[in-house]
């Protein structure tokens, strides 16, 4: 894969283990940055601009709504797409954090072919939409 083309990935999650699954699928392909909680996603993301972000919707400061909310209405981090990950099976969950403007959903357990297509296919839709 291209270096300009691998893709920066901010995992945001509390639990370690759920952290070790989604390093161990995506660090070989891409460059990874981690936070344990919501404000530490905030700052990491206004830092760091990832292109991408795995947002883990229950965590131990602030829901990851309120991580998303607070992301898009930042000047600086308002364009990075959101991928919430959870373990909540509810579709209610998922239709909220998609009306919030997330642009998908990875449920746990991990299934990691499904983690990485749709990591590669937001990774390209940001890559071919860079000027």
């Amino acid at each position: 894969m291209d270096i300009a083309k691998k893709g920066r990935i901010l995992l945001v999650d509390d639990d370690k283990t759920s952290l070790l699954v989604l390093m161990n699928i995506l660090q070989q392909d891409y460059s990874l940055y981690i936070a344990r909680d919501g404000e530490e996603a905030i700052k990491n993301a206004i830092k760091n601009i990832p292109d991408l972000i795995l947002l883990d919707i229950i965590l131990p400061d602030i829901d990851g709504y309120t991580v998303l909310a607070r992301l898009r209405a930042s000047d600086i981090a308002k364009d990075i797409p959101i991928i919430f990950v959870t373990g909540l099976s509810e579709s209610g969950g998922k239709e909220k954090g998609l009306k919030l403007g997330a642009v998908d959903y990875i449920i746990k357990p991990f299934n990691p072919m499904e983690v990485k297509e749709k990591i590669m296919h937001h990774i390209e839709i940001i890559n071919q939409n860079k000027p």
